[in-house]
């Protein structure tokens, strides 16, 4: 489970009409299923589609040792982001992960070092399959791995929206393919097929996953977990006075979701609203406690614009390793923490980091997770994306859109 504590999300009595209009909103939205995401832990298409394919590709599913992402964003920063969380666990296979995410030739040629037909899955994810990045990459291992001869096409498979040009080219070619909703926006889509089949092949339980994400949609949308709208509405009351949202994180194996909630909150907020009014909340990324020595000195006395969630594990479920009963000469001030496991002293490094700045005024609030497992890893998204939708519902904008990107795509294709 997840813990919230929520300082800064009390809201007064006058803001109780405010309240209730973001959650009708939000209950709109679901009903006229203006964004796809709302479904995907109540849908049992991800699953199906997912066993399915394994089933009609055991053979080389046995043989596999690298799984090869082509993607960009919304395609690869989710699944990115829960491997990575949750990569400790037994059940994970011994699989290598890799990206093609990025057109950087250093990049793509680390990521295929090693790399041989025989015993990889390259899985292209797409809505369309023409972003350019996605595409050029594409190109690259299909000539590269000489991918659509008659042995190879296995080794291939597409995750794109229902009917786009991709999965055309894929029944062309006569290569595998899993359709997904259109009305799913690739940011909100790590509970589709795009992050479910993947991590199916890498062992993970992707059934409690969903569960987790499921049961905390149940109870927002029961208003059992009334502190995401109040905190919503705080951020954006609040966003002139505080428009940068830290997330602090103490795990390392939580920056990869810093990123994804980076690109959440950033491509999913910062827009022209109903008013034609710039609007946005701009996320930072923060990992404890490596950005103690650092980011932290500018939140503490820099200027007061931000608001800093912090994110930690419960050190009682991880009682090793411990610091070792030693004292070092000349080093005997550091003796504090010995005996202690290195859970406990990350935890309490963050409650003295929270504490500070709660001392300073600076507004914060924190998740605990009582555990690393798949049901917490889906509450965690579907808590991200929910309050993503809620302050977009606040700021009255299109949480779903991105004009502003493609903007560039457009000039990008001008230049060539």
């Amino acid at each position: 489970m997840l813990e919230f504590t929520h300082s800064f999300a009390h809201t007064a009595k006058d803001d109780t009409k405010c309240l209730t209009q973001i959650f009708e909103s939000i209950t709109k939205e679901r009903a006229n299923q203006t964004s796809g995401y709302y479904a995907l832990p109540f849908s049992q298409k991800a699953l199906q589609d997912s066993q399915q394919y394994l089933k009609q590709h055991k053979d080389l599913i046995t043989k596999l040792k690298n799984i090869v992402i082509i993607g960009v964003g919304g395609s690869s920063l989710g699944l990115k982001a829960l491997d990575t969380m949750l990569s400790s666990l037994p059940q994970r296979n011994a699989m290598k992960l890799r990206f093609l995410e990025c057109t950087d030739c250093i990049a793509v040629e680390t990521a295929l070092k090693k790399v041989k037909v025989k015993n990889t899955l390259f899985i292209v994810i797409s809505k369309s399959g023409s972003t350019i990045e996605t595409s050029s990459l594409f190109k690259y291992v299909l000539e590269t791995y000489n991918l659509l001869s008659k042995k190879h096409t296995p080794h291939i498979v597409a995750i794109t929206d229902e009917n786009s040009p991709l999965q055309k080219w894929c029944h062309k070619h006569k290569i595998a393919s899993i359709g997904i909703d259109k009305n799913v926006g690739g940011r909100f889509s790590v509970l589709s097929s795009v992050g479910i089949l993947p991590l199916m092949l890498l062992g993970y339980d992707v059934k409690k996953l969903l569960q987790g994400a499921k049961e905390l949609a149940m109870r927002f949308f029961d208003r059992k977990e009334d502190h995401i709208l109040q905190k919503a509405l705080y951020l954006v009351q609040n966003r002139e006075q505080y428009p940068i949202n830290v997330l602090f994180s103490y795990s390392s194996i939580l920056k990869e979701f810093n990123a994804w909630y980076v690109q959440l909150w950033a491509e999913s907020l910062g827009k022209l609203n109903i008013h034609n009014k710039a609007v946005g909340l701009t996320p930072v990324g923060l990992v404890g406690s490596i950005d103690q020595h650092s980011f932290l000195q500018l939140i503490v006395q820099g200027c007061k614009d931000k608001s800093v969630t912090f994110i930690s594990l419960k050190p009682t479920h991880y009682p090793k390793p411990r610091i070792p009963n030693t004292t070092l000469t000349f080093l005997e001030s550091t003796d504090f923490a010995n005996g202690a496991s290195f859970a406990t002293l990350l935890d309490k490094q963050c409650l003295a980091t929270m504490q500070t700045l709660h001392a300073q005024g600076i507004p914060t609030d924190s998740i605990v997770i009582d555990k690393i497992c798949e049901y917490n890893a889906g509450a965690l998204v579907m808590y991200y994306e929910l309050l993503t939708s809620c302050a977009g519902c606040a700021l009255e904008i299109n949480t779903y859109d991105q004009p502003g990107v493609e903007f560039g795509k457009t000039r990008l294709r001008e230049m060539f």
